[in-house]
């Protein structure tokens, strides 16, 4: 297979994605936590205790897949980069 494969974008997934994200940020912070350590902890282990329970956050971190979280924050990196 010598062709890229290419992902179709989700757009309506992108609002959902940053709000969970933020949201979880948030609460990390709120905790005490480094929310960039921890969001990288779940991001390649898929443990959900790397992120608190607080203001809900493991259950809406669960909500969209690593893959998808993934893309987001790449996606904002990059956007942010130009």
């Amino acid at each position: 297979m010598d062709e890229t494969r290419k992902i179709p974008r989700l757009d309506n997934f992108d609002n959902e994605a940053k709000n969970i994200i933020n949201t979880v940020y948030q609460a990390l912070v709120e905790k005490g936590y480094n929310p960039i350590s921890q969001l990288v902890g779940y991001i390649l282990s898929g443990d959900p205790t790397y992120i608190t329970s607080h203001n809900g956050a493991r259950s809406l971190i669960r909500k969209i897949e690593r893959d998808e979280l993934l893309e987001e924050l790449v996606r904002a990196y990059l956007t942010n980069e130009k």
